[in-house]
């Protein structure tokens, strides 16, 4: 079985408003990662995903094609798992 990790990310770019959230979590249930997105009141977007890598992989990559979103920085950081984490939530917690 492929080792399971955890990242957190943080996009910039033209990445709020254009589905970027909504792309994030259809990407993670196809992958079968977990985790979360929430947009930022700077403009970036914070993703933390848990998985093995390819699904990892797979979800930036559902995440890229979006038709809209202009991916000018990406910034990775691997953290510890959260073990009982279930799906893929988006937050939309008030600033």
């Amino acid at each position: 079985m492929a080792e399971r990790i955890r990242q957190r990310m943080v996009f910039t770019g033209l990445v709020q408003g254009v589905g970027f959230r909504y792309l994030a979590r259809h990407a993670a249930a196809a992958a079968g990662a977990t985790g979360w997105v929430r947009n930022e009141p700077d403009g970036s977007v914070t993703m933390e995903l848990q998985g093995t890598r390819e699904q990892i992989e797979r979800v930036l990559e559902g995440v890229m094609r979006g038709r809209y979103v202009r991916v000018e920085t990406l910034e990775r950081t691997g953290i510890p798992l959260i073990d009982d984490e279930r799906g893929f939530v988006t937050r939309d917690e008030l600033w």
